[in-house]
Order: C-alpha cells, then sequence, then structure tokens
C-alpha cells in the first residue's frame, strides 16, 4: 500500500509528505531577532515555556546544553512559571500560533514578575503583545503543524538565547551544517523509495494496529516524546512514551502482568553518545520482560554528534507518522479534535 502512489495521494491530500521531505531546509533557516529594548540584566535562570510541538525544541535544548549551560533550565508545559522567576529570570515563551492559552498566561507572569522576555512565534496574540511591549521576538515562518516545524522551532530558540547571551552559536551553526547531511537520509524515505528499502515505511508498517510505546534515554528522551507526539497528532494513533533509567524502577513492573500478545509495539532509541548503562539496562530489560510484553524494535540513531542524532531522530518520526497515517486510513495533516477543544474553551 505505501508503494502505491494514488494511495498516497488520497489519504495525504495536503501533501505533508512533501512538507517533510524538504525539512532540511529548516536547519538552515535564517532568524532574524527583533532586539526591542536592550539587555541590561544578567541571566541567572532559564525558563523556556510552550505546549505540545511547540515545546519540543525546548525538550532539545534541554539535552543539547546537558553539561556545560552554566544558568539552571526549566522548561514549562502548562499554566503557572515557577514562584523563583524574577528580574535575572529569562523567560522565553514560545507559541507556534501565537494564541495558545497557557503559554501565553505565562508571558503575563513572566512579565509581572520584571523578568526578561523573549517570544517566538508565527504570529497571532503572542506577537502582538511582544511588539507592544517592544520586547525581543523571532517571527517563525507560518504554515505547516507545529509538530513539524521543530527544526524551525529550535533554530529559533538557539538564536534568542544568544541574543541574551546565555550561550554562543555553535549550536546555531551545528544545525547549518548538517543540513545537506539530513537531506541525504532524507532522500532514503521518499515514497518513491520502495519498502523493502525505506526504513521510514517498514517502521510505520511495524506500528500498524498498535499501541506505540517510545522509551530513550537521559540524551534522547526528547525524541521518545516527539515520536508519541507526530504518531498521536499525524497517526491519530495512540503511543506513549518514558525514558531510562527513571523506567526502570516503576514501569518495568507494569508489564509483568501484559500477555505478549497484547496490541503494543515498543520501540527503544539507541545511542552511541549515551553512557554505556543505559543500553546495557535497555538490553537487559528486552531480555527479562521475555513473554511479558512485544520484543523491542530497536533504532539505532545515526550520526556522530548528538545534534546530528536528534535531528535524524526527528525527521524520521515526522516521515513514519505520515506513512501510519495513510496505513490508518486518516488525514495527517489536521488535528480537528485540538480546535475542536479550543472552541469549546473559548466558548465559556
Amino acid at each position: 500500500m505505501l508503494d502505491d502512489m494514488n494511495i498516497l495521494e488520497q489519504r495525504d491530500p495536503g501533501n505533508t509528505r512533501g512538507f517533510a521531505a524538504l525539512m532540511a531546509n529548516q536547519t538552515a533557516y535564517e532568524v532574524a531577532v527583533e532586539p526591542g529594548a536592550p539587555v541590561t540584566e544578567q541571566v541567572h535562570q532559564i525558563v523556556l515555556a510552550g505546549m505540545g510541538g511547540s515545546a519540543l525544541a525546548a525538550d532539545m535544548i534541554s539535552v543539547l546544553t546537558t553539561g556545560w549551560l552554566h544558568v539552571p533550565l526549566q522548561v514549562v508545559k502548562g499554566y503557572e512559571l515557577p514562584g523563583f522567576v524574577g528580574k535575572n529570570t529569562l523567560v522565553i515563551a514560545t507559541s507556534h500560533s501565537g494564541n495558545t492559552e497557557e503559554t501565553l498566561a505565562c508571558y503575563q507572569q513572566a512579565r509581572q514578575a520584571g523578568c526578561m522576555v523573549g517570544v517566538m512565534t508565527t504570529g497571532g496574540q503572542l506577537l502582538e503583545q511582544a511588539m507592544a511591549d517592544n520586547l525581543p521576538y523571532v517571527q517563525l515562518p507560518s504554515g505547516g503543524q507545529p509538530r513539524m516545524s521543530t527544526m524551525y522551532h529550535l533554530r529559533g530558540l538557539l538564536k534568542l538565547l544568544q541574543h541574551f547571551y546565555v550561550i554562543d552559536n555553535h549550536l546555531y551553526d551545528e544545525m547549518e551544517d548538517n543540513t545537506t547531511w539530513l537531506d541525504s537520509h532524507l532522500l532514503r524515505w521518499t515514497p518513491e523509495v520502495p519498502e523493502h528499502e525505506n526504513g521510514a515505511k517498514r517502521l510505520a508498517l511495524a506500528l500498524a494496529g498498535k499501541t506505540a510505546v517510545f522509551y530513550g534515554g537521559e540524551l534522547t528522551w526528547p525524541l521518545a516524546y516527539k515520536w508519541k507526539i507526530s504518531l498521536n497528532e499525524s497517526a491519530k494513533n495512540m503511543a506513549f512514551w518514558n525514558r531510562y533509567p527513571e523506567f526502570s524502577h516503576n514501569e518495568f513492573v507494569g508489564w509483568a502482568s501484559h500477555p505478549v500478545d497484547k496490541p503494543f509495539a515498543v520501540v527503544d532509541f539507541r545511542s552511541s553518545l549515551e553512557r554505556p548503562r543505559i543500553r546495557q539496562r535497555m538490553e537487559i530489560t528486552d531480555q527479562l520482560l521475555s513473554g511479558m510484553r512485544p520484543k523491542a524494535i530497536v533504532v539505532e540513531l545515526q550520526g556522530e554528534t548528538l545534534m546530528q542524532q536528534l535531528l535524524w531522530g526527528m525527521a524520521l518520526a515526522d516521515i513514519t507518522s505520515i506513512y501510519l497515517a495513510v496505513l490508518n486510513n486518516v488525514n495527517p495533516e489536521p488535528v480537528a479534535l485540538v480546535e475542536k477543544l479550543k472552541q469549546e474553551l473559548a466558548a465559556l
């Protein structure tokens, strides 16, 4: 089915597969920061506020800066900022649409607390408020779903963090350095590449008809979360995620009561960059749970650096989830239930 171009066109009428195929271009997007008022305070803490796909890049930042960022960084996915925020706290509010109510609430709290504030969005209320308040902002290209614009968001966050003198430009430059490398991998997953040669199509077939559970390690857990989001929104498929080593202390035991024939698909993201103990935990877990859960599908992340492995894993997630949507006979583009929920909330 996935090699039939007519079926692909019928079930993906908005051509999200075409958008995903060009995703490497996002890594070279030249971000412009509208500077707003000058930065006068030193940053002592960072809070990145966003929801859903708009927050994915913040999670990526948290692992990409592990071990060397000189100030604490916290990602907030909700209405409330932590109590410690003040004039030396940098709060970056990110919302793809600019109308996410949780992020708008965090923006207002940050302003009231006297924080340094930056904004990243494509438009909407958040952009209007940033412009009115003369604050630094990045306006990203509109169009496309947030979950498929994570690389734009990552570029924008990195540029804003540079603007506030928190990091240098090495991660921003590394993204652009990998544009051609990522594109070479994307070409292997295009619709024209047949199933038996196409890793994304094979993964979609393995996940079809199953509830997927994704696992990452200390450096790769944002990918497990990314895959969950992509399957939920694009494929309209139930999926969950967790991370090692925390998994070993609770969820691990939960699998013991589930027969192996339950409709789950287990996926482990393994990285050459993780500490060896993480890989050992994954391997031993699969052995001990033999007969209690399906054997894990192992995805060995490609790339020599963490940036490469995250970019590769994000791209594969988007393309695989589109193929899974085709198998599920659903349109991968719209998220009608999310929009309906927003309408219902707005009416209250």
